[in-house]
């Protein structure tokens, strides 16, 4: 975590106000130009972690820098139309360009204003998502198969990967329990809001009476960790090999394939059924359980500098109660920013763009106004 923050740090400087944004800009510039330095010599080429490190680093600084190149571009226009406004040829050309000019700058502002927002290093990262059914028994598992149907699908829109890492179905049908790897560009920027408790209103199929029915699904969404953010020393695990159980084919319950990794620093504890191979279900658990050690890491950051995790939108808590998805009026509601949309149809069908657009603008108003 503190070697993601370093790189960052240069976008919280904004909160300060003491630097121009032209200063911001030239100092990210330079940082990148120092980053990209660094990265050719021979002692960090051939050392992969370091590399890693720098390359990381430059990633976050790379939508700044690329839109203060583009803004250098048009500040540079500016000043050359304005010399020309007094040649008599070339004058009103000079005039309409400028124009133009100044109309793109008037637009770069507000983007750069943005860009320059202090930056959450996790966003360019993967995720491992864990959905468990909560209150209401079979209508929550079978709630929760339908948000794991839901995010597949978001997913597929958005041209991401999605890969199950461990599965519980439920007799009634959906999942008392699924974990699963979302993998694509920028799938943490996204699906970061959706951690949460989500809460369905609608009439049970075994529901004889016609009665709406309240039922809740838990989501927690953590973003990969690698081998910068998460150093696991497997000397800290205990490694227990069982017999697999429950669905999975034929072959599950036939070999001891299951692995369970007990971390014991913490006491964290990761299962993996779901491959017949004992080594690709270690890899699965030790995923998962790397991905549980960097949440831990973060959840300890944000106590350590204060309200900021109470201050974004939503705790990212498992209990907080986020979202309602209510059958009988088409309607899905995100109590976090009061937001309010009448085609639930189309949500659960994988179109989430509108609500998760809405919570980023949200959030990013939250900051431009100080409020983080």
């Amino acid at each position: 975590m503190r070697i993601l923050l370093k790189y960052s740090i240069i976008f919280v400087r904004i909160k300060t106000g003491r630097d121009t944004m032209i200063e911001r800009l030239q100092a990210i510039e330079a940082r990148y130009q120092e980053i990209t330095e660094e990265i050719m010599k021979p002692e960090n080429i051939s050392n992969v972690k370091k590399t890693l490190e720098l390359t990381k680093g430059q990633a976050t600084l790379k939508e700044a820098y690329e839109a203060y190149q583009e803004y250098k571009k048009i500040l540079s226009g500016i000043e050359e139309s304005k010399e020309m406004l007094h040649d008599p040829e070339l004058g009103e050309i000079a005039k309409e360009e400028l124009a133009l000019l100044e109309d793109k700058k008037a637009k770069m502002d507000k983007e750069l204003e943005i860009i320059l927002l202090p930056k959450d290093p996790n966003d360019g990262k993967n995720v491992i998502v864990e959905i468990r059914g909560a209150a209401g028994g079979d209508e929550a598992n079978i709630f929760a198969g339908d948000l794991y149907r839901m995010y597949t699908k978001y997913a597929e829109k958005e041209g991401w990967k999605t890969e199950v890492l461990e599965e519980y179905p439920s007799e009634a049908g959906g999942y008392s329990l699924i974990q699963f790897m979302v993998k694509g560009d920028n799938v943490y920027s996204k699906l970061k809001y959706e951690s949460g408790a989500h809460r369905v209103q609608r009439v049970p199929e075994t529901e004889t009476q016609g009665r709406v029915h309240t039922s809740t699904a838990t989501v927690l969404v953590m973003p990969e960790a690698d081998e910068v953010d998460s150093e696991l020393d497997m000397n800290d695990v205990r490694v227990d090999i069982t017999r697999s159980s429950g669905c999975g084919g034929q072959g599950v319950n036939t070999t001891d394939s299951a692995v369970r990794l007990t971390h014991i620093p913490t006491g964290l504890v990761v299962y993996s059924q779901t491959e017949r191979s004992q080594i690709k279900n270690k890899e699965k658990a030790i995923k998962i359980l790397q991905a549980r050690l960097y949440d831990l890491k973060m959840q300890e950051h944000e106590k350590e500098v204060g309200a900021e995790r109470r201050s974004k939108i939503g705790t990212g808590d498992r209990s907080e109660k986020i979202r309602t998805y209510n059958y009988p009026q088409n309607r899905v509601t995100d109590h976090r920013i009061g937001f309010t949309l009448k085609q639930l149809d189309r949500v659960m069908e994988g179109n989430l763009h509108e609500i998760i657009d809405a919570l980023i603008n949200e959030d990013q108003a939250r900051k431009l106004r100080g409020e983080e």
